[in-house]
């Protein structure tokens, strides 16, 4: 599967930004998440998964950028999630066209939180 750059192009607009804690160490919510996140083999998205930096960025389609960062604490770890659009082209047409992943955003974090409390913690 071809990487997602690391770095977000000139032309970018973060849309969403979510946080949120679990109790478990970095190590095993990015495993965790990166076991949901990681695309099959073949598939045309572009995927970067860095242990080293806790850091997962998954690139598909012509405006969706999502990154997740896993920061650790004291008493775990926080998540924080960004959706990002990276169109070039029709930039503005970015979250049209994504309104209902914009939409569903917020909900499905929290779901992931969940999963993530009732596998780890």
């Amino acid at each position: 599967m071809p990487e997602a750059p690391r770095e977000r192009p000139g032309n970018h607009t973060l849309l969403h930004s979510f946080a949120g804690h679990v109790l478990a160490r970095p190590k095993a919510v990015f495993d965790a998440i990166d076991g949901r996140l990681r695309p099959s083999e073949g598939s045309e998205s572009l995927y970067t998964a860095d242990s080293s930096a806790f850091f997962i960025i998954s690139q598909g389609g012509w405006w969706y950028r999502g990154e997740y960062r896993i920061v650790p604490d004291e008493k775990g770890s926080n998540i924080e999630h960004y959706i990002v659009n990276v169109a070039q082209k029709a930039h503005r047409l970015g979250p049209v066209t994504g309104r209902k992943v914009l939409r569903h955003a917020p909900l499905a974090f929290e779901r992931l939180l969940r999963q993530l409390r009732a596998e780890l913690e």
